[in-house]
């Protein structure tokens, strides 16, 4: 199911230049760049506070309003100040209803695996996995269902699937996506261990007391 998009305000600017920016700064509005493929870029603004509820929603597709027009766009560069890391300028890419385009989404693993119940530990190499879809049929997620997985074993993206034939895995298939690890052992001192650690202290000590007498006789 294609994920419902945060409509986000923009408004065109028709001054651009550094003293133009400050200006904007200061209303409380981000300067941007609106980049059309094939297209001339469009100098656009968006409010700061309507910013900052985007990109919290965890989206990567927005929705916009341009000359009376809906279109969907998502951020291409973000310029963030070098102290503060306030977002100072914002480059948006358009993308286009009826082509696809590649996107990362979370990949996330669902499960208690089989190897995790008998003591393993479970490591997740790849947190987001690339795909090729239409903007209008973006996942929130892929998920991979990793119950079976046994201590030793791992998954790859070769064992990650969709349902839906308009959303194609485009990560390379021999990545490493997860892993499940024996538990380091803890180093055992044996019974026989232990008398090996006697006799080799009798053997010091002998040698000890047989210098000891080397050295009366010699007196």
């Amino acid at each position: 199911m294609g994920a419902s998009y945060y409509k986000l305000d923009i408004e065109n600017r028709d001054s651009v230049g550094k003293k133009s920016t400050k200006e904007m700064r200061k209303e409380g509005k981000v300067p941007s760049t609106l980049y059309f493929k094939g297209e001339e870029p469009e100098s656009i603004a968006v409010e700061k506070l309507k910013l900052y509820q985007a990109l919290k929603s965890d989206q990567r597709i927005y929705e916009v309003e341009l000359k009376g027009e809906s279109q969907y766009v998502m951020v291409k560069a973000v310029q963030y100040h070098p102290v503060t890391d306030e977002i100072l300028h914002l480059d948006f890419m358009r993308v286009r209803r009826s082509e696809k385009m590649t996107i990362s989404v979370p990949l996330v693993l669902v499960g208690k695996p089989i190897g995790v119940t008998e003591g393993g530990i479970l490591s997740q190499v790849l947190n987001q996995i690339e795909i090729s879809c239409f903007p209008t049929n973006v996942p929130e997620q892929i998920e991979v269902n990793i119950d079976e997985m046994e201590l030793n074993s791992s998954i790859s993206i070769a064992d990650v699937s969709y349902d839906d034939d308009e959303v194609e895995i485009i990560s390379a298939e021999d990545i490493n996506v997860a892993s499940i690890a024996a538990p380091a052992a803890e180093e055992e001192i044996t019974e026989a261990d232990a008398d090996d650690a006697v006799e080799d202290g009798g053997e010091k000590d002998d040698k000890s007391d047989d210098s000891s007498d080397q050295k009366e006789s010699s007196e």
